[in-house]
């Protein structure tokens, strides 16, 4: 496969997911933001640096608003990491890749971009924030529908599920991340009853309570919800689940091609790293250390496997 076919599947699957994962922060953003109207402002400031365009945000905006955030995140025209930007990316790597794709994919990806570029058409409203947010999840996982029930197990689909889940990996360390170490106030909120309901916020946020009751039943423990959301590999939103899902996708490309990449061994470390990780050594370290090492090296694996592969910008 040539580097840029393979370089346009990953991307375009990394936009899909990022639209979602978007949707995901805005809506956590929002919650949280509910259980503390009177530090609303800073909930919204911590959910733009989560998503990495403070900088950004600011250099446009004098103030930081639930509805200017909300905005600049979905639908800003000078956002590039929009909502309405990352699918329109998407769709622009899905047609530069259109051979390697399914009809139902391509369908399912230009559904998206449609559906979403009419319902991000003009400002969002708190009225209508929940369903703009709910079509959002909707689109991104019927592409992934469509992948999965039309599209043969061979490169093309390695590379389509390695853009997922790295991103989606990111997304679940940078909510963790935004939870912990922005939102809470001070180290004496730990455990408290504000501290457990932002815990919740969390779970919902990834659609992994009722997964949550399943496994740990109606005790939720902040420990507890980390260790689910980080290091348990039957939750699909997971870091250890993300990575087993890495490993292997990159597991098939050395079969199939013969040939093992610096990538594969990067991101062995990583699994190995996970692996070994309790949820007690995560917070004596630190919670936001731990996620910010991860981070760095998912960034790196990216960047390696761009390498290796030879993706042409």
């Amino acid at each position: 496969m040539l580097g840029k076919t393979a370089g346009g599947l990953l991307w375009m699957f990394r936009y899909l997911e990022r639209t979602e994962n978007i949707a995901r922060l805005v809506e956590t953003g929002h919650r949280i933001a509910l259980t503390r109207p009177d530090r609303a402002e800073t909930e919204w400031a911590s959910v733009l640096s989560t998503a990495g365009v403070r900088q950004a945000f600011d250099a446009a905006h004098d103030d930081v608003t639930a509805e200017a955030v909300i905005d600049w995140l979905l639908r800003s025209p000078d956002n590039a990491s929009s909502v309405l930007a990352c699918v329109e990316s998407a769709r622009m790597n899905a047609r530069t890749v259109r051979t390697a794709l399914t009809r139902e994919v391509w369908e399912a990806v230009n559904e998206c971009w449609m559906t979403l570029r009419a319902d991000l058409s003009r400002k969002v409203t708190m009225r209508n924030l929940p369903k703009v947010l709910g079509a959002i999840r909707q689109r991104s996982a019927f592409v992934r529908g469509t992948m999965h029930g039309t599209m043969l197990r061979n490169e093309i689909f390695d590379f389509s599920r390695l853009g997922t889940f790295m991103e989606r990996a990111d997304a679940t360390a940078r909510l963790l991340d935004v939870k912990y170490y922005v939102l809470l106030p001070t180290a004496a909120g730990v455990g408290s009853p504000l501290d457990n309901a932002q815990w919740e916020v969390i779970l919902r946020s990834v659609s992994a309570e009722n997964a949550f009751l399943m496994v740990h039943g109606r005790t939720r423990r902040p420990a507890d919800i980390a260790k689910f959301l980080m290091l348990d590999k039957r939750m699909p939103r997971s870091l250890a689940f993300c990575y087993k899902k890495i490993g292997g996708n990159l597991g098939y490309l050395e079969r199939d091609h013969g040939i093992r990449m610096p990538s594969h061994d990067l991101a062995e470390e990583v699994c190995r790293k996970l692996d070994s990780a309790s949820i007690e050594s995560v917070f004596e370290e630190g919670l936001h250390e731990f996620l910010q090492d991860f981070l760095r090296m998912n960034a790196a694996l990216g960047a390696q496997i761009e390498t290796d592969y030879r993706f042409v910008k």
